[in-house]
């Protein structure tokens, strides 16, 4: 089915824990449908990047709200956001309620786009865009991830421990799904794409499959609520 050409916008909602693979599937989607990508939790990074550099308090939400307002999407390039330390960082920062406020409109701009957009993070399918074409809540065992997480730093050369990486995307997981505000959780309409069996190719061939049968089915109701 070619999507590509549709009128309708098409917006792709993708959510899903660290490491489950979320990212990579949302950037060859974008590629393979020509929509342009936003790593929602890279605005997360980046303010937290931002906090730490400048010796501020990661924990102080007025602050941290206060740098979510005024952030630059040049703040999003450094190079530096997609290593560990800044997604232990983010995820401190987005518990803070008035931080994810001030970011929901920088989001929702960017999925009002003519065309259609794919958005990754944790809350997409739930907050940002609960009207999404299509939301696919990527997932995979903790065991999985960390190990994922562990052979990707050892092949850039760290003294990494999968004990402690285990550890660490535990307390994440609890962190991300226990705050108060948009909690990570799939969407009631979301499909569920378990990544723990699956190589890289295959994911992204399940994932194309999911929009392709999800918005296929969407723009087929249209056409035929118009219709009548």
């Amino acid at each position: 089915m070619d999507l590509k050409r549709g009128r309708e916008p098409l917006v792709i909602a993708i959510d899903g824990p660290a490491a489950a693979g979320k990212g990579t599937i949302a950037t060859r989607l974008a590629d393979h449908f020509g929509l342009p990508h936003l790593d929602t939790g890279l605005l997360y990074r980046a303010i937290g990047r931002i906090m730490a550099d400048r010796g501020f308090d990661v924990d102080n939400e007025d602050l941290a709200a206060v740098i979510a307002e005024n952030l630059d999407p040049d703040d999003l390039r450094d190079p530096r956001l997609r290593g560990h330390e800044a997604g232990e960082l983010a995820s401190r920062v987005a518990v803070h309620q008035k931080v994810r406020a001030a970011l929901v409109r920088f989001q929702r701009e960017f999925a009002g786009r003519d065309r259609g957009a794919v958005l990754d993070g944790r809350d997409i399918g739930t907050v940002i865009c609960p009207d999404a074409t299509v939301k696919i809540y990527v997932t995979a065992s903790a065991e999985v991830r960390a190990r994922r997480r562990t052979d990707e730093l050892l092949a850039k050369g760290r003294d990494v421990d999968y004990a402690r990486i285990l550890s660490e995307i535990r307390s994440r997981d609890a962190r991300d799904s226990g705050r108060a505000t948009a909690p990570l959780k799939a969407a009631d309409d979301a499909v569920r794409l378990d990544t723990s069996d699956l190589d890289r190719e295959a994911a992204f061939a399940e994932a194309v499959a999911i929009v392709e049968r999800v918005a296929g089915n969407s723009t087929a109701e249209r056409t035929s609520f118009r219709s009548t």
